[in-house]
């Protein structure tokens, strides 16, 4: 037992240095990570990083300019904004990867039932079709109407936005495999079909998969901001960083760090999700992996 786990242990570092190595060779998709890792812990260390409370008013304080007692300077309520923009990466970012989990696991249900079952494709496609056919943000906001506006009702509907997007992603890959020679004989060995589904499909078409993950997230991140600068969005009281530009726009024109620092931030967030992605697609992509 001892000398067969010991080869696949082998194996499996091997691959791990691998890819690592392989990844490495994308220095952008490296600061994608670097800066993706740095949002992270201070969304993680909030609270012992924030030198204010989020929410703490100062009517002494009010519209003053960055300093070093307030880095990002101060808002209209006399908040620090270096603060609220390192608590908006704790919202920003929940509200993103919320999204992609609810997105992904909906959209990989109906990608394998409409790819997989014939008979479910036409139905399953024709509403992932007319979802589509409105664009992200109007649909998002229309949503948001219906639900109401809250934290949780913007996750909900920015999940349903993007749903379509991974059942497309996975209903044309399985269409793929599911003729693949080993489908068939898991089929003629009796094999049942949700193991087939979950097992052996859904492990062949995980690249795909997990590359569209990295690009919904920063496409999360950048609706989340736009609904809540519409004033459709999460509501004023949590320090997501649209709500601090949706809030910050009207003294803008005296204050302007109320939208560049946490304009800056979204930005960041967006773009290293996106060099993450490309990495990630380089990397597991066999047409693109031979220039690597």
């Amino acid at each position: 037992m001892s000398e067969n786990i010991a080869p696949r242990a082998a194996d499996a570092e091997s691959y791990l240095r691998l890819v690592v190595r392989r990844f490495g060779n994308r220095p952008i998709a490296v600061v994608g990570v670097f800066i993706l890792a740095v949002l992270i812990v201070v969304a993680t260390a909030a609270p012992l990083i924030a030198p204010y409370d989020p929410d703490a008013i100062d009517v002494l304080s009010i519209l003053q300019g960055p300093s070093a007692a307030h880095w990002f300077g101060t808002d209209e309520l006399g908040r620090d904004v270096f603060s609220r923009v390192i608590f908006g990466a704790r919202y920003s970012l929940l509200i993103g990867a919320l999204v992609v989990v609810i997105s992904m696991v909906c959209g990989v249900v109906l990608g394998l039932a409409a790819g997989f079952f014939r008979r479910l494709d036409g139905p399953v496609m024709r509403l992932v079709d007319a979802m589509m056919s409105f664009p992200d943000i109007l649909l998002a906001i229309a949503l948001v109407a219906v639900l109401g506006a809250s934290m949780s009702n913007v996750i909900l509907a920015l999940a349903i936005v993007y749903t379509p997007r991974v059942a497309r992603v996975v209903r044309a890959s399985t269409l793929v495999v599911r003729e693949l020679l080993f489908i068939e004989a898991a089929r003629a060995l009796g094999i049942p079909t949700w193991r087939i589904l979950f097992i052996h499909i859904l492990h062949n078409i995980a690249s795909p998969i997990l590359v569209q993950a990295t690009f919904i997230f920063a496409y999360a991140v950048l609706a989340e901001a736009g609904l809540s600068f519409l004033g459709v969005g999460v509501p004023p009281v949590l320090p997501t960083w649209g709500s601090m530009i949706s809030s910050g726009q009207q003294f803008a024109h005296q204050a302007i760090w109320l939208v560049v620092f946490p304009g800056i931030a979204i930005i960041l967030s967006a773009l290293s999700l996106q060099m993450v992605g490309d990495g990630f697609r380089d990397l597991l992509d066999p047409k693109l992996r031979k220039a690597l």
